[in-house]
C-alpha cells in the first residue's frame, strides 16, 4: 500500500493550488482518506477527511470555505483544492488512510508529504 502526495509549491497569498494523493495497492473508493499538514515547529494537524460516500469532515475551522477534498476513482487519486491561500497555510501537506480521525496516530498509511509555501 502506497500513497503519493504531490502538487505543492510556492504561491502568493490569495492564490490556489491543487494537491494530489495517488494510491496504489488498494482501491481508494473503498476507504475514507484524510489530509493533514505540519508547519515548522508545530504538530501535525488534521485538515479534513473525505468519507466513502464523499462527505467531508472538517477538522480545521480555518480552512472551511477555502479547502475542498475530492476523489477520482478512475485514477485512484484524491485531491485537495486549496483556495484563498494565506501565509499561515504554509506547511508540509500529507494524505493518510484509511478512515477518518483527527489523530495522526489513527492512520496506518501516509503519503510522503508535499510542501506548500504561501509567500509574496
Amino acid at each position: 500500500v502506497q500513497l503519493q502526495a504531490s502538487g505543492g509549491g510556492l504561491v502568493q497569498p490569495g492564490g490556489s493550488l491543487k494537491l494530489s494523493c495517488a494510491a496504489s495497492g488498494f482501491t481508494l473508493d473503498d476507504y475514507a482518506i484524510a489530509w493533514f499538514r505540519q508547519a515548522p515547529g508545530k504538530e501535525r494537524e488534521a485538515i479534513l477527511c473525505l468519507s466513502i460516500s464523499d462527505g467531508t469532515i472538517y477538522y480545521e475551522d480555518s480552512v472551511k470555505g477555502r479547502f475542498t477534498g475530492s476523489r477520482d476513482n478512475a485514477k485512484n487519486t484524491m485531491y485537495l483544492q486549496l483556495n484563498s491561500l494565506k501565509p499561515e497555510d504554509t506547511a508540509v501537506y500529507y494524505c493518510a488512510a484509511p478512515g477518518c480521525s483527527y489523530s495522526p496516530r489513527f492512520y496506518n498509511y501516509w503519503g510522503e508529504g508535499t510542501q506548500v509555501t504561501v509567500s509574496s
